[in-house]
């Protein structure tokens, strides 16, 4: 209705409690955009700010107000209209100094309509007690001056003025209509909202409990994953296992094939062992034999000295002879012994 925004800003809004009038409400989750808007119709300033479908500012400014910079990055006003204080929360001190000093142009300028509106009421009310002293303007007229002319061309500008003024009441009152039935179809709007948001935590409970139970089945099967990837790491572990143990087995089938051939070479060495050992017991009664020969021999080398020294070489070459031979026999024996012990 020829309202415009001639500066806008974002911000934090806060309210002051009702109750303490003292501590401070967040009137927005977030920083919002607020606006100085001017109406050209009525001729007045208001700082408007919307939260989604929620009006959280509608403040007239007056010349009456003052707003206070509290910090270096907030700023309050108060509203005797509206029976509160709003609060402005920015995000650097920048912008408070910019939002102060177009509070202070808007305030100064509300002044100045006000004081003009005064102007108005006042010169209105002059010249309507100029009519009613002077009388009508046709009797005015009849015997009028150049000042009688100039009162009667104002007190007609004055009509227009009171007549715009009716226009003007009656377009405000549509406005104000408007506003409430725009207001109306907010609160059902809100009411709405209520309902949706109600339905919504009840749907969020319902996913949050079907959530929590999908967490505890995925927490199974990831049990049961670790069940299954312990088991086949046991399986794993098995089949090495097995593996190594028929690699022994086949070693020890290799072991057992070489046992096999060497059990079938044993009947052949027992059997050379024991010719080996006839042998021997052959050569130690030949031994023997050889033993009372030269026991004999000896009695025969008592009995003649050329005999015996002739004996004595002959004894002597065969006692190396025999030595010799007793040796390789003490060496076959030993040989033999060794081979059986080997073979046990």
């Amino acid at each position: 209705m020829g309202e415009q925004p001639i500066f806008t800003t974002r911000a934090h809004v806060f309210q002051i409690d009702p109750s303490t009038k003292k501590n401070w409400v967040p009137a927005s989750k977030q920083a919002v955009t607020v606006s100085y808007f001017y109406d050209v119709t009525r001729n007045s300033y208001r700082i408007i700010s919307v939260d989604g479908a929620k009006v959280i500012i509608n403040s007239t400014i007056t010349p009456n107000m003052t707003f206070t910079k509290t910090s270096q990055k907030f700023g309050q006003w108060a509203d005797s209209r509206a029976n509160t204080v709003f609060g402005l929360g920015f995000s650097s001190e920048q912008q408070l100094t910019k939002f102060a000093e177009k509070f202070q142009e808007v305030k100064e300028a509300a002044r100045l309509a006000r004081d003009k509106s005064q102007e108005k009421i006042e010169t209105s009310s002059n010249h309507s007690q100029v009519s009613s002293v002077n009388g009508t303007d046709d009797e005015k007229a009849s015997h009028v001056g150049p000042a009688d002319a100039q009162l009667k061309s104002e007190n007609d500008k004055l009509k227009i003025a009171l007549t715009q003024s009716a226009a003007n009441v009656k377009k405000w009152e549509m406005e104000l209509q408007t506003l409430r039935e725009s207001n109306a179809r907010l609160t059902t709007a809100l009411q709405e909202s209520a309902a949706s948001l109600e339905q919504w935590k009840r749907q969020f409970s319902i996913c949050r409990d079907e959530n929590d139970r999908l967490r505890n089945k995925i927490d199974e099967l990831e049990e049961q994953c670790s069940e299954i990837n312990r088991e086949k790491e046991r399986n794993t572990q098995l089949k090495r296992r097995i593996e190594e143990l028929e690699s022994e087995l086949r070693e020890k089938e290799t072991e057992l094939k070489d046992l096999r051939k060497q059990s079938e070479i044993i009947p052949q060495l027992m059997s050379e062992c024991e010719y080996v050992s006839e042998k021997l017991e052959a050569a130690e009664r030949d031994n023997q034999n050889l033993e009372d020969k030269v026991r004999s021999l000896k009695t025969d080398i008592e009995e003649s000295k050329y005999r015996q020294r002739h004996l004595k070489v002959e004894l002597k070459s065969f006692l190396e002879v025999l030595d010799g031979k007793i040796d390789d026999l003490h060496d076959f024996r030993r040989g033999l012994s060794k081979l059986g012990s080997d073979n046990q």
